[in-house]
């Protein structure tokens, strides 16, 4: 089992910045890859940026790459997910997704609210 915690949410105004860390506890070890995600009420949450817990390449989808950067401590067991330039249509609950063989793991979310 693994739990993940994500905090860093908040009300920010359009083109500014968020940072989003979510830590991980339990068995890290066992981690293949972490990843965040995002959801807006009545749509299907939205696969945003992952990368391996090992390190190596992040992956991104279209709609946040080079405005959103995804890294990771491993001796902090945290993953972070910067976030730049941000959109009024950022606006979601944010997500951290842990994945281990064929099982993931959610938190709880953080809000995240860009004003125009």
């Amino acid at each position: 089992q693994v739990q993940v915690e994500e905090s860093g949410g908040g009300l920010v105004q359009a083109g500014g910045s968020l940072r989003l860390s979510c830590v991980a506890s339990g068995r890290t070890r066992a981690i293949f890859y972490l990843a965040w995600f995002r959801q807006t009420p009545g749509k299907e949450r939205e696969f945003l940026a992952r990368m391996r817990w090992s390190g190596g390449e992040a992956y991104y989808a279209d709609s946040v790459k080079g405005r959103f950067t995804i890294s990771r401590d491993a001796a902090e067991t945290t993953l972070y997910l910067q976030m730049n330039d941000l959109k009024p249509e950022d606006s979601a609950v944010y997500y951290c997704n842990a994945v281990i063989g064929p099982a993931d793991f959610w938190g709880q979310g953080t809000q995240v609210t860009v004003s125009s």
